[in-house]
């Protein structure tokens, strides 16, 4: 069952912040240069706002030209410091979010490639596209923009405190308890914040997921005039991705004007308090001028944080999403049988099967499938497969008939372990396919859907994709077994034609010859059929026919029936019902047994 839209957990922002962090060891140079420039930059920063003190008692007090030039001298270089400081400190870690956000994207798209089936199966496109898109970009802008201005507003709290207490102890403290009622409204709208941009996220992966659904699937939506419902649907959910969105924006624009108002009061305050400390000479002029700088400097990083904070949660949200992703177990594999070649120096394929002296059995690749007591199910405690007992030997075409959700499909993905059973064994030339590696187990079939899948690239490509190391010559003889070499090479550039995304630019018939093509550049030994001839003109359906008699010549083949007539020349029919084979053998002898096939070939009922 696919997810509408994914759930909301609850934040743990620490625990986020310090594996996002921990992402800056792959770049330390960046890292630490970037930090080493912008402490500079902030230092110098604070040390041109003390000049500001010597600089004004020196007009002020006794004129000293020579010692008012080398204070502007020294006050200029603090300028030219900040300056570089900043340039340099803020490009290396721009570099160093980018390179971040580059390794994270590496590191989702390497581990979705590796999750199980079950995983897709069970999570909406739309949802994961939304984290690779979504929540990736506000985490790309949020580093680039938001780690700097941690590190400035740190280095800058800090050394401005203590020029501050250097300068009055007094004036220190209003402002550490003016500050303290800041943090707190900070604490509690960053609070509330976070609670509303997590939900905004969550809304829009799920408008996402919806609209890449019903763009996907727009014949359908017309052909049943399900455009007014469509758009209703859409509607409720960007209204409540416009209310999620208002109540993130309300709370992060908020800060912004709460803190600037809190700050001018604290100015206003040290302005009148520093007034009267001058007036009894417990500081000269050119203190509270610096005091008052430094006033403004203190609570600056407090308010452009503040300002940041709708980014910085938006991120943050988009940053556990993005873990929710990579935390995912990926697919497991604990087998030790692999395939060999040149077995026995005969040119042939075997399996490579260790044994616990440390030597190796060979047995050679045959292609016999057996199913012995096998239960499964998607869902623990609902079985969807029940004691499925039946055997396939090398070179025979079994065929699967029985109404939708009976089981056809479900067989097939055991035998490929797309899913793991739960009871029972499937047994590949005698060896327990779970002790065998899922790559050199998979590199022995191929499988031709209904539902064909081309990817952007050329012809040939898409037909090497069963075979990366297949050569022209065996890539157009793979085309010639499947009868597409005919229309490939009528193409204006043959071979080389480029294909839009999932083959557009082809005829539905077209897309499945090319299918076939595919597998049959594998070379499989095991083949796994699900018709697909049920929705193309007579023509085509007729040389896609023929595509596959030529393929499965050989081929240990499974053979999903979606039409009886297709599977009369199977060697063994298994017709399935709720899970269990009710009925097996050749199309002759179940016809004499008059029992379901006998009715669903006679029309006496219909497959669901």
């Amino acid at each position: 069952m696919r997810r509408g839209h994914r759930q909301i957990r609850p934040s743990n922002t620490r625990r986020t912040l310090i594996r996002l962090f921990g992402y800056f060891k792959f770049n330390k140079g960046l890292f630490f240069g970037g930090i080493f420039f912008v402490i500079i930059g902030t230092m110098a920063q604070i040390a041109a706002n003390g000049m500001l003190s010597p600089v004004i008692d020196t007009l002020i007090g006794d004129y000293d030209q020579l010692q008012f030039i080398k204070y502007i001298a020294v006050m200029g270089l603090f300028v030219m410091l900040i300056s570089v400081g900043q340039y340099i400190g803020y490009k290396l870690m721009s570099q160093l979010a980018q390179r971040t956000v580059h390794r994270i994207r590496e590191d989702m798209f390497s581990h979705v490639e590796k999750l199980p089936i079950s995983y897709f199966d069970t999570h909406s496109h739309g949802d994961l596209m939304s984290t690779f898109t979504n929540d990736v970009d506000l985490l790309t802008q949020s580093l680039e923009q938001s780690a700097s201005q941690i590190i400035v507003s740190i280095v800058s709290v800090i050394g401005t405190f203590g020029m501050m207490l250097y300068l009055s102890w007094i004036l220190t403290l209003v402002v550490i308890s003016m500050l303290i009622i800041m943090l707190g409204v900070v604490r509690y709208i960053g609070k509330k914040s976070a609670t509303n941009f997590r939900d905004q996220q969550a809304k829009l992966a799920d408008m996402n997921s919806y609209v890449e659904e019903m763009m996907s699937g727009q014949k359908v939506v017309k052909v049943f005039n399900y455009e007014d419902r469509a758009i209703h649907s859409f509607n409720g959910r960007n209204e409540a991705l416009r209310i999620a969105s208002t109540g993130a924006a309300t709370y992060g624009v908020m800060l912004m004007p709460i803190m600037g108002n809190l700050s001018y009061v604290l100015y206003a305050l040290i302005s009148m308090l520093g007034a009267f400390l001058v007036m009894i000479n417990r500081m000269s002029v050119g203190n509270i001028a610096s005091f008052l700088q430094y006033t403004r400097t203190i609570s600056r990083p407090i308010t452009q944080v503040s300002n940041q904070l709708n980014m910085l949660f938006a991120a943050l949200a988009g940053a556990e999403r993005i873990f929710d992703v990579l935390d995912e177990e990926v697919e497991t594999d604990q087998g030790d049988v692999q395939l060999m070649e040149d077995c026995e120096g005969r040119g042939n394929i075997c399996w490579r099967i260790p044994k616990e002296n440390g030597k190796y059995e060979k047995v050679p690749l045959r292609g016999f499938i057996t199913f012995e007591n096998v239960n499964f199910g998607y869902i623990p405690g609902q079985k969807v497969l029940k004691n499925i007992n039946l055997y396939a030997k090398p070179g025979q075409k079994i065929a699967f008939v029985g109404s939708t959700g009976a089981g056809k499909t479900t067989i097939t993905n055991l035998i490929n372990r797309f899913y793991e059973i739960d009871e029972g064994k499937i047994l590949y030339d005698g060896i327990d396919i779970r002790r065998i590696k899922k790559h050199h187990l998979r590199s022995t079939m191929s499988i031709v859907l209904q539902d064909v899948r081309l990817f952007e690239g050329t012809i040939a490509d898409n037909i090497r994709y069963g075979r990366l190391s297949a050569t022209d010559e065996e890539v157009k003889e793979a085309a010639k077994l499947a009868n597409a070499h005919y229309f490939i090479k009528n193409l204006p550039k043959g071979y080389d034609t480029m294909l839009t995304v999932d083959g557009q630019n082809l005829s539905q018939g077209e897309r499945q010859l090319l299918s076939i093509a595919r597998a049959a550049v594998a070379n499989p030994t095991i083949l796994i059929l699900d018709e697909a001839t049920s929705s193309v003109d007579t023509r085509t359906e007729k040389l896609i026919a023929e595509g596959m008699d030529k393929l499965m010549e050989g081929r240990t083949t499974f053979v999903i029936a979606h039409r009886l007539s297709t599977v009369r020349d199977a060697d063994a029919i298994m017709v399935l019902e709720q899970g269990e084979i009710i009925e097996r053998g050749d199309h002759d002898y179940l016809m004499e047994q008059k029992g379901r096939y006998y009715a669903l070939n006679t029309g006496a009922i219909e497959l669901e």
